[in-house]
């Protein structure tokens, strides 16, 4: 159910960048209309070509790949590197004949262009398309290059082409990037209004039966005393744990792999346990969340064996932008000098495999602040990447 709104956005853009494809198909048309004025122009003109045959077989060569790829270009197997790459060799390769087929007149002549024209503008907005903003550019140097090396005379003119050409593959391929990040949040977005929609379903269901019978019977055992108690102190403890579950904000994730980190924080909340997370999202790579909130599990895992049975905890998170800091606090008796050390020493690991070997792997900083019956509080800063440690 949460993912339809997903696979049916999937289904409608297969490719973001699909107008720009259909862009480079018609600048294609285009420009060889323009190609073929510009060989009778230039058949007819005084000195026309030098080998005439040549220029009408490179023009039908054109025409021929000129459909070709304006079939490939609209489908999916079309789009692709060696369609691309081909289209880009072709048309430098034909460019190449302009030598053969223009009089030496012709190529020293500014206002005569060469056997491609502007046709060969075309591989250069593929290659934006296909590949991003590098790629276009790259694919627009090219051909440039190419068109230097036919005409063989540098100029102003040939300078202005070259930045044109890859000028406008760049912006091409800057187009065709941010069409598929926009898809991509657009998927998320559903993805996540989704899951909002079901657990809020669900959520009123869970109201409505499991939680008022869950209080039911804590109110009616504490009332009753005895085991019954205990048994109602079970049922609260369940019913609070079963509505931070409801209450939790879905676990969302981007394109890098990042991850929420409140919602694993939130679902350890107890009736003894009191979790503090900020009101927006806390991104983090999935590994670093996940170690994090195995960490967190740990700490109150120690409060639970080792603080009595009355203590309370709190966990509290901040974000400060390049850093995020985590905190475990407990109101126990607090931990005993060189406590840590002997545990260690006989083979109890929890504290140094599980806490300090966790942030030590993740290049993070901690802080213990702890003494006789001041409790305890571990302090974890993990910074995010580019921050200064």
């Amino acid at each position: 159910m949460p993912d339809e709104p997903a696979e049916r956005v999937t289904k409608m853009i297969d490719d973001p960048a699909t107008p720009l494809w259909r862009g480079a198909i018609a600048l294609r048309i285009v420009t060889f209309l323009f190609a073929a004025a510009n060989v009778i122009a230039n058949q007819s003109g005084q000195p026309g070509y030098e080998r005439p045959w040549l220029a009408w077989t490179t023009l039908g060569v054109m025409a021929l790949w000129s459909v070709f790829t304006s079939r490939a270009y609209s489908t999916t197997w079309g789009r692709r590197w060696p369609v691309v790459l081909a289209d880009l060799a072709l048309t430098c390769g034909l460019m190449s004949l302009s030598p053969l087929i223009m009089s030496d007149h012709q190529l020293l002549t500014l206002n005569v262009p060469l056997i491609t024209t502007i046709w060969a503008s075309v591989p250069a907005v593929a290659l934006g398309a296909l590949g991003g903003a590098a790629a276009g550019f790259v694919g627009g140097l090219t051909v440039g290059l190419f068109t230097y090396l036919s005409k063989g005379v540098p100029s102003l003119d040939l300078l202005r082409d070259v930045v044109l050409l890859a000028g406008a593959g760049m912006i091409v391929g800057m187009a065709s990037a941010t069409a598929r990040r926009s898809a991509v949040r657009l998927a998320q977005a559903l993805r996540a209004e989704a899951a909002t929609a079901e657990r809020e379903r669900l959520a009123r269901s869970i109201h409505d039966s499991v939680l008022q019978v869950l209080a039911r019977v804590r109110k009616r055992g504490l009332e009753v005393g005895g085991e019954a108690a205990e048994l109602a102190q079970l049922a609260g403890e369940q019913e609070v744990a079963l509505r931070n579950l409801v209450a939790a904000a879905p676990a969302d994730s981007t394109v890098d792999g990042e991850v929420d980190l409140r919602p694993g924080l939130q679902l350890l909340a107890t009736p003894r346990v009191q979790v503090s997370t900020p009101a927006t999202q806390v991104m983090l790579a999935a590994a670093t969340a996940g170690e994090l909130t195995s960490l967190v599990r740990e700490a109150l895992s120690n409060v639970d064996k080792h603080a009595g049975p009355g203590a309370r905890a709190w966990v509290l998170l901040e974000d400060l932008g390049d850093e995020v800091v985590l905190s475990v606090r407990d109101d126990g008796p607090g931990i005993p000098d060189g406590r840590i050390a002997s545990a260690a020493a006989e083979g109890r690991m929890g504290i140094e495999k599980s806490i300090k070997g966790r942030v030590e792997a993740l290049g993070g900083a901690l802080e213990l602040q702890t003494g006789p019956g001041e409790g305890t509080e571990w302090e974890v800063r993990v910074f995010r990447e580019g921050a200064a440690r």
